[in-house]
């Protein structure tokens, strides 16, 4: 998220949260891998950025 962020014009943390409706301490989480959002913030932060939901987060399972 943060490489979309820089991608973006250098869009601050507090400006995505602000833009989808959580903290900037949120956005924070979410990028250190500490806290997965809702799936109503991850289609948020994918159609702000238009992408999709694979382009924003992954996941490694077994």
């Amino acid at each position: 998220m943060k490489e979309l962020r820089e991608a973006n014009g250098g869009l601050s943390q507090a400006a995505l949260g602000e833009a989808v409706g959580v903290t900037r301490q949120t956005i924070i989480a979410i990028e250190q891998g500490r806290y997965s959002p809702s799936l109503e913030t991850s289609f948020r932060i994918a159609r702000l950025f238009g992408v999709g939901l694979e382009d924003v987060f992954g996941w490694e399972g077994d």
